[in-house]
C-alpha cells in the first residue's frame, strides 16, 4: 500500500510541475492524473487482492 501512496503523491507533485498557467498544460492535465488514477487503482489492489495463505 505505501506503493500505491508513493505513486499518488508522484501524480500530484507531476501535477504541481506543469508551468501553464493553473496547470493547463499536458502535465497538469494528462499524465499528472493518469499517474494519480493509477496509484489510486494499484490502492484498490492492494485493498481487495485476497492472500494465499
Amino acid at each position: 500500500m505505501l506503493i500505491g501512496l508513493g505513486i499518488i503523491i508522484l501524480g500530484f507533485i507531476i501535477i504541481g510541475l506543469d508551468r501553464e498557467p493553473h496547470g493547463f498544460g499536458v502535465l497538469g492535465l494528462t499524465v499528472g492524473p493518469i499517474v494519480t488514477l493509477a496509484g489510486f487503482l494499484f490502492q484498490f489492489y492492494a485493498i481487495f487482492h485476497k492472500s494465499e495463505k
